[in-house]
């Protein structure tokens, strides 16, 4: 146990988000999303809630300021539809840690899917919200 550190975050998920660079893309996965099958480096955060989890996470992750889409979610598939409150439960601790971040975009399912391939790596939770997937792209930490 480290202070000051959350205890949501393991020992292999405090390691991956170090080992990121500028740039690189980590998905919070909901509990439904195919990880193991998408991506070589998929960390395990069953029982956490995406949301809680981002809490843990932010105070220690940059969002990258360079980019105009550095928090992304699913797009609904047509003919579903999306739950605000599952996006509006994420913004409050991207408003608390984040507060200059750029608004969540969405991306279309299948080309979510691919920049989940390309991130460095994938945390499936166990979020059951539907369409409770984020990427967020780290940035530069200031000193």
């Amino acid at each position: 146990m480290l202070k000051g550190i959350s205890p949501l975050l393991s020992p292999g998920l405090i390691a991956t988000l170090a080992r990121m660079g500028h740039g690189d893309e980590i998905v919070l996965a909901d509990a439904h999303f195919p990880g193991e099958s998408i991506n070589p480096l998929c960390l395990r955060a069953d029982g956490l809630r995406v949301a809680d989890l981002l809490g843990a996470i932010l105070p220690l992750f940059e969002l990258d300021a360079y980019t105009d889409t550095p928090l992304q979610m699913m797009a609904p598939v047509e003919g579903d539809s999306l739950d605000p409150a599952v996006e509006e439960a994420y913004l409050v601790p991207i408003r608390k840690y984040s507060p200059n971040a750029s608004a969540i975009t969405r991306l279309e399912r299948f080309a979510f899917y691919d920049r989940a391939r390309a991130a460095f790596a994938v945390v499936m939770t166990g979020e059951t919200a539907k369409y409770g997937n984020i990427i967020l792209t780290k940035g530069v930490t200031s000193c």
